[in-house]
């Protein structure tokens, strides 16, 4: 029969290492990086986890008419709080489609003008040389 030992402490030493502790180790950061310099935060795509706004606004603005048909106004008001909180949703996010619509268009006007004056340049240059020849 094999006997068995409580080594629990001697285990404890093999997965754990002394330096975890955060209280004790001042001079290491608690976390693997630094999040606090977010002053050029700006996100790609905002409120780009409701994608059923339409969908949402249609959902809570039939629950507050349900409420309020039950006498329930507070309910209702809660639902219709909600219903606007998704309209905002979705006129944010059609401002930004417009927005970024209209930066799209205005790279490809400045492209395209850029590619016109370079095209000048060169029949300016052609042209220089032809009239240098004769």
């Amino acid at each position: 029969m094999v006997t068995f030992r409580n080594n629990n402490n001697v285990r404890r030493n093999n997965f754990r290492r002394n330096d975890r502790n955060f209280k004790n180790n001042g001079d290491r950061p608690k976390f693997g990086s630094n999040y606090s310099n977010n002053d050029s935060f700006k996100r790609k795509a905002p409120g780009r986890n409701n994608h059923n706004a339409p969908k949402l606004i249609e959902k809570y603005n039939d629950l507050a008419r349900e409420a309020s048909s039950n006498g329930d106004k507070i309910l209702s008001e809660n639902y219709l709080q909600h219903a606007d909180h998704f309209t905002r949703v979705l006129n944010e996010q059609e401002n930004y489609k417009k927005l970024k619509f209209a930066e799209n268009k205005s790279t490809e006007i400045l492209t395209d003008s850029q590619e016109l004056a370079d095209k000048s340049e060169q029949i300016n240059t052609e042209k220089k040389k032809i009239i240098a020849k004769i």
